[in-house]
């Protein structure tokens, strides 16, 4: 077998190698037609400069500045926090000019989903209790907690009953921003395909009042398959039930109805078109931008292809690769909205005196990541390579077809609920330190940039992309993603299922002020 180099260059352009393990001090690296020392020890993920590089010289990755020189580097010299600033990029933005062209597939491949009375595909056949308060979600949990293996035995075709709590729901402008986002989170919950039937919980006073719930998001649901002209307003709130045991009561003697319904459900053939796949990264390293996120792109390009959806969300984690993507736009109108997303982080942060190059996190820096600029680099690698159709608002339904953006903070659990609310059915995660995410309608599969920590943490990863580094190609890795992401559409349960997670990340995102 032929010797796999300790290092990877990703651009004929970098000034810099990643290492793809330890590499000790004084090693000689051959690089091109040149040869590189390392001056200190490399940790694994880690950069490496490959000639002089000047105080306030850009520093190359993906042949994209990710940074400048804050003290002069030498040859061999480990880049990182130590020695690099973040700086202005004052990036130029070209929209539309490099608009690829999508081959889609003659033949389309199928799931086995559930088709929904609405005409929505579907993965997962749940029932959910929707909290519109964090008054309201000690009930609520106890609703769901009350429903146990004996009764949902009798409902063999239901995956189970979720409580959607969470810590807001009051305390904000009534039909502000917040309210009207918080509004359309639960309601994009309430109406997701993998929702099959719903009950939302108030207390009666709070701002994000249910009956405003249920009336402006036109919350009604069939009673009976068999009658759908019967529609019920499927409402409690505590304080006109006569208090939390008389609530739980109503909800309890409820619910069988509501799952005999669901357990109706049975799963049929689904073209992959009809899926929406949302992409995520969290706990990021040097790797994920090398290995897990461009073969999450391959995959994406494979559900666009096949006439679906792929979402990129984390707005501020596309801050310093936003150009790569208006060129991509379909017009000039989609790149346009993408970067009045941008300058809103700009304003939200100057708002709390911060800068978005706070990001990378803690654990991203130790893995490897340096500054905002390369992190955003390696993660939009997830949108893959087709034309961007359309930037949505956080939990912004999702209507378009093909790779769109989402409007969402860099933090996982809020992300990914703005896009389950926005539709998706499966959720792609990325990681390489390990983040035991999951999520409850829509089941993530975590895909892990390393060999290491997949194999240390192989009871929560689902797809190891650590290969990559090894000689397994983007393309395949990025096959093997596609085809579990349709195994998983069609019921196979993801490691974070099988676990039981994903009751904990309902996660609605509220930037406002709480008075």
């Amino acid at each position: 077998m032929a010797q796999i180099s300790p290092i990877i260059r990703l651009n004929s352009l970098d000034n810099v190698v990643v290492a793809i393990r330890e590499i000790p001090e004084g090693t000689t690296l051959e690089d091109l037609s040149s040869q590189i020392v390392t001056r200190v020890l490399i940790p694994a993920g880690h950069k490496i400069a490959t000639r002089e590089i000047s105080a306030g010289e850009p520093i190359f990755k993906y042949g994209q500045t990710v940074g400048f020189a804050s003290k002069d580097i030498r040859n061999g010299d480990w880049v990182h926090t130590h020695n690099v600033d973040c700086g202005s990029l004052n990036l130029e933005y070209r929209y539309a000019d490099a608009l690829p062209e999508t081959d889609f597939f003659s033949e389309v491949r199928k799931f086995q989903g559930y088709r929904r009375p609405n005409g929505k595909a579907a993965t997962r056949n749940y029932v959910a209790i929707v909290s519109t308060v964090n008054c309201s979600a000690t009930s609520s949990r106890r609703i769901a907690d009350q429903v146990g293996p004996e009764l949902l035995e009798k409902y063999p075709h239901v995956d189970g009953v979720i409580a959607l709590t969470h810590k807001g729901g009051c305390a904000f402008e009534y039909q502000g921003s917040d309210h009207e986002q918080l509004n359309r989170t639960l309601a994009g919950y309430a109406r997701h395909p993998n929702i099959c039937g719903y009950l939302v919980i108030g207390l009666g006073c709070e701002t994000a009042q249910a009956d405003y719930l249920v009336d402006s998001q036109g919350l009604v649901q069939l009673e009976s398959a068999d009658t759908p002209a019967k529609k019920s307003r499927p409402m409690i709130n505590i304080q006109q039930a006569g208090g939390v045991r008389k609530t739980i009561e109503k909800a309890l003697s409820a619910l069988p109805e509501i799952l005999q319904e669901a357990d109706r459900a049975r799963r049929e053939p689904i073209s992959a078109s009809e899926l929406i796949v949302a992409t995520e990264c969290g706990g990021s390293d040097g790797y994920s931008g090398i290995t897990a996120n461009p073969a999450i792109g391959v995959a994406s390009d494979l559900i666009v292809r096949s006439g679906g959806t792929a979402i990129l969300s984390e707005v501020p984690e596309i801050y310093g690769g936003e150009h790569l993507l208006t060129s991509r736009a379909i017009s000039r109108e989609v790149g346009e909205k993408l970067i009045e997303r941008i300058h809103w982080w700009e304003d939200y942060a100057d708002k709390f005196q911060l800068k978005i190059d706070n990001n990378p996190s803690v654990g991203n820096k130790k893995g490897g990541l340096t500054t905002i600029y390369e992190k955003s680099l390696g993660a939009i690698a997830k949108g893959g390579s087709t034309a961007l159709t359309a930037v949505y608002e956080y939990a912004e339904p999702v209507t378009a077809k093909g790779f769109v953006i989402m409007d969402t903070p860099g933090y996982d659990p809020a992300s990914v609920t703005g896009m389950i609310a926005g539709g998706a059915t499966v959720s792609l995660f990325s990681t390489g330190r390990g983040s035991c995410f999951g999520s409850k309608p829509t089941p993530t599969l975590k895909i892990c940039s390393n060999t290491a920590t997949f194999d240390y943490l192989s009871e929560d990863m689902d797809i190891n992309a650590g290969d990559v580094l090894e000689g397994t190609s983007l393309e395949q890795k990025g096959q093997e993603i596609f085809e579990e992401i349709l195994a998983v559409a069609s019921g196979k349960k993801t490691k974070s299922e099988a676990a039981g997670i994903g009751d904990e990340e309902f996660c609605p995102w509220s930037p406002g002020p709480i008075f």
